[in-house]
This record gives C-alpha cells, sequence and structure tokens, in this order.
C-alpha cells in the first residue's frame, strides 16, 4: 500500500470522476453522510483499481492493460457480489444489471483517469532472491 501516498493526486481525481458519475446516476439530493461514505469507498475502489494498474503485466498496449483491468476487477468482484446482494434484497435482475453497470461506468472512468494522469511506481526497498536460488561455488 505504499504506492497510495505518492499516488494521492491521480486517485484523488479518479475519486471525484466517480463521484460525478454517482451523482449523475442519483438524481436526488444525498446527505452529508452518504456522500463521505461514496466518497471513501470511491477513493479506496481507485486506490486498488491503481494498484492493480501498478502490478499488471506490460504485454498489452497501455489502454487494454488499464479498462481490461477495471473490467476483470469488475467482472471478478463488483457484478457477482452486487448482483447477489440486490438480488438477496428482493430487487429484480434487471436492477441489479443496471446499478452493476454505473459500478463499471466508474471504474472505467476511474482507470482512465488513472492512466491518463500516470501513476508512479513505488521504489524498490531490496531486492527480492527467488526462493530456488541456491548458492554455487
Amino acid at each position: 500500500m505504499q504506492y497510495i501516498p505518492s499516488n494521492t493526486f491521480p486517485i484523488g481525481a479518479a475519486t471525484i470522476a466517480g463521484l460525478i458519475i454517482l451523482f449523475f446516476r442519483f438524481h436526488y439530493p444525498l446527505k452529508g453522510a452518504t456522500i463521505a461514505a461514496a466518497t471513501l469507498a470511491l477513493f479506496w475502489l481507485a486506490a486498488i483499481l491503481a494498484g492493480a494498474l501498478i502490478l499488471a503485466p506490460v504485454d498489452a498496449g497501455p489502454w487494454t492493460v488499464a479498462l481490461g483491468s477495471a473490467f476483470i476487477i469488475w467482472i471478478g468482484f463488483v457484478l457477482p457480489a452486487l448482483s447477489i446482494a440486490l438480488n438477496l434484497r428482493g430487487h429484480p435482475w434487471s436492477i441489479s444489471l443496471a446499478d452493476a453497470t454505473w459500478w463499471l461506468a466508474i471504474m472505467l472512468t476511474q482507470a482512465a483517469v488513472l492512466h491518463s494522469i500516470g501513476l508512479t511506481k513505488p521504489i524498490s526497498v531490496g531486492s527480492v532472491v527467488s526462493s530456488d536460488a541456491t548458492p554455487r561455488d
């Protein structure tokens, strides 16, 4: 998590982009506590996404990595958790899919903002030695 302080600006910008989409989604006034919780949640989502982008393999193009990472996280974690949670509360699948789609839009936007601004990789503290490396005489 040492990458978060050095990437506060891009993570903060991604948080604001997510808030804009969230406020666009909900047309009614939101209370202060809800806005604070949403801001913290979107900051954390952007921080985790930033970590995934820093650690992502660079075999593909940078935009493919950025948007692909957001999509993989969304389809692997957000979509199933949100769909099941909403359906257990009695919401129809169409509502679950609509809400999950908004979260996909937020995550793709956050990934685009993070990639556009750029992320700073943490400074390596030391070299890692493979466990299978044995000294040779």
